[in-house]
């Protein structure tokens, strides 16, 4: 089993894991790590694309699997239902709408 964790640091698309074999994603966790306002809960919340991309391709819409997702600030958000299974060299990439709010933890397991 293996744990990547990336910080979304701009806003550009940025590859949060690449799989190094034939690898399943058990869990993928996104947290917002900003500083909630009480007042105004659209401070520090932003808006989360990922995409799981095979080895070779360019991030699409035919290969996005969340998008323009709300994560509030302070909130994580948990993706478990499924497993999804990498072969080596594909990715999963992620945008945020602000950066430096997103921290995002992959886990695998090799297959």
């Amino acid at each position: 089993m293996a744990i990547n964790s990336t910080r979304l640091t701009t806003t550009g698309d940025t590859i949060v894991y690449t799989s190094p074999g034939v690898n399943a994603v058990t869990l993928i966790v996104v947290c917002n790590t900003g500083t909630p306002d009480p007042a105004n809960e659209s401070v520090n919340s932003t808006l989360l694309q990922l995409n799981i991309v095979k080895s070779g391709n360019l991030t699409s819409d035919t290969n996005c699997v969340v998008k323009n997702l709300l994560v509030p600030a302070g909130e994580t958000v948990f993706f478990s239902e499924e497993r999804i299974v990498l072969d080596t060299g594909d990715t999963i990439r992620a945008t945020s709408s602000q950066p430096n709010l997103l921290s995002i933890t992959v886990s695998t397991i090799a297959v």
